[in-house]
């Protein structure tokens, strides 16, 4: 029928009408610095460990596995929505320690530490909508739109002051113990993103003593386990954590110790009150999982699974963590001797530290040295070959 003057003109939003999105400063740094045609480029903004060579290989003891699971999968069907419990059940003891046998806690495969993530603080949001999340700041960047996504309210607090480049462990005692039961205390297991600043064991029985005593629920991001003091060492909060708290959440990742970066490989573990508890909550996890992902993808996992499943490659594994967590200390070492300024990089672990430079000098460094790093000072201590470290010393000292 054709229309008339008197038919009403129908209007709805449109995919069209969205606005603009401010990009992710981090993904837009990569893309700054892989449109640089500089040569000699230095980019110690993007997360990824760098060996001497400024390569990111993939370790010995990864592609052996990967070998072998050519040689011996014999299907890509489904896993099914909790993915590949192998994988899970491998990874227990390392990542649980003297837990791994605690039948309250439970599991399933992510993809990735972010996807572990995504699911714990969706879990929360379904279990107490009302949960404020506790986050200290400076934090990892994708933590707050993470959290915002799942509805829940934040509450910041002070965790480490970069002026005096220490934690402001005071300032975060305050916060917890403020805390609401039910509120969500999120911690960093080990390696601080973007700090480096890591509790020390008898910070983190101070830090539990309060969490557990104000009932909050711990949420512990542990995507950097080995790279700091040791794969057992760096598990100590966790393992505090389990000790002391009737539930908590543990979000874990592969890809930096594993070198699986782009195979997003992760779990989230779930501990409660009882076992049955544990299994309803990660039912709850999986239906989560079926709504964004139905479930995670399987090669990385698995590879995982093939290596922990052979003592001689998972030997061989522990031993690459150690190296490369022996570069992180080494370049540490040379940093922090090059300046007295800089000289508590060496009392940091893991990937990141933060320089005392004002944005408008990171972006100077990026303009006339180009050297890539966070406005906010944050970097990549091994995000550079040895023989690119000396000019990017004597450019951040010229900084400071």
């Amino acid at each position: 029928m054709a229309s008339t003057a008197l038919d009403p003109v129908l209007t709805a939003p449109t995919i069209g009408g969205l606005t603009p999105i401010k990009p992710d400063p981090l993904l837009a740094l990569i893309a700054l610095c892989n449109d640089d045609p500089r040569p000699d480029k230095i980019d110690v903004g993007v997360g990824v460990y760098r060996d001497a060579a400024g390569g990111t290989p993939i370790p010995r003891s990864v592609k052996l596995a990967e070998q072998r699971l050519w040689q011996q999968q014999d299907t890509k069907s489904y896993m099914g929505g909790r993915g590949d419990m192998g994988f899970v059940a491998r990874l227990r003891p390392i990542v649980l320690g003297r837990h791994a046998g605690d039948a309250r806690i439970d599991g399933l495969q992510t993809p990735g530490g972010c996807g572990a993530l995504s699911l714990a603080f969706k879990l929360i949001a379904k279990a107490n909508p009302a949960a404020r999340v506790l986050v200290g700041t400076p934090t990892w960047p994708n933590h707050i739109p993470v959290i915002e996504t799942a509805g829940l309210e934040i509450a910041t607090h002070k965790f480490y002051d970069v002026a005096t480049q220490s934690i402001c462990f005071d300032e975060m005692l305050v916060a917890l113990d403020a805390g609401r039961p039910g509120d969500v205390a999120l911690l960093h297991g080990c390696c601080h993103n973007p700090t480096g600043a890591d509790l020390d064991n008898g910070q983190w029985d101070r830090v539990v003593e309060v969490v557990a005593r104000r009932a909050l629920l711990p949420m512990v991001d542990f995507a950097y386990q080995g790279l700091g003091r040791g794969l057992d060492e760096d598990a100590y909060g966790v393992w505090a954590v389990l000790d002391a708290c009737g539930e908590a959440l543990v979000a874990q990742s592969c890809d930096k110790n594993f070198g699986s970066y782009r195979d997003r490989v992760g779990s989230l573990f779930v501990k409660t009150a009882t076992k049955d508890q544990s299994s309803a909550a990660i039912g709850h996890c999986a239906q989560i999982a079926r709504e964004m992902w139905s479930m995670p993808p399987d090669h990385g996992a698995a590879v995982v699974r093939v290596l922990l499943e052979d003592a001689a490659l998972a030997a061989d594994w522990r031993v690459e963590v150690g190296e490369m967590r022996d570069r992180i200390n080494s370049v540490r070492g040379r940093i922090a001797a090059s300046d007295p300024r800089l000289a508590y990089i060496a009392g940091q672990f893991g990937m990141f530290s933060m320089l005392p430079l004002t944005p408008e000098k990171v972006r100077s460094l990026r303009e006339r040295e180009s050297i890539y790093m966070a406005d906010s000072g944050r970097f990549n201590v091994v995000g550079m070959s040895d023989a690119s470290l000396d000019r990017f010393i004597a450019a951040v000292v010229a900084a400071l």
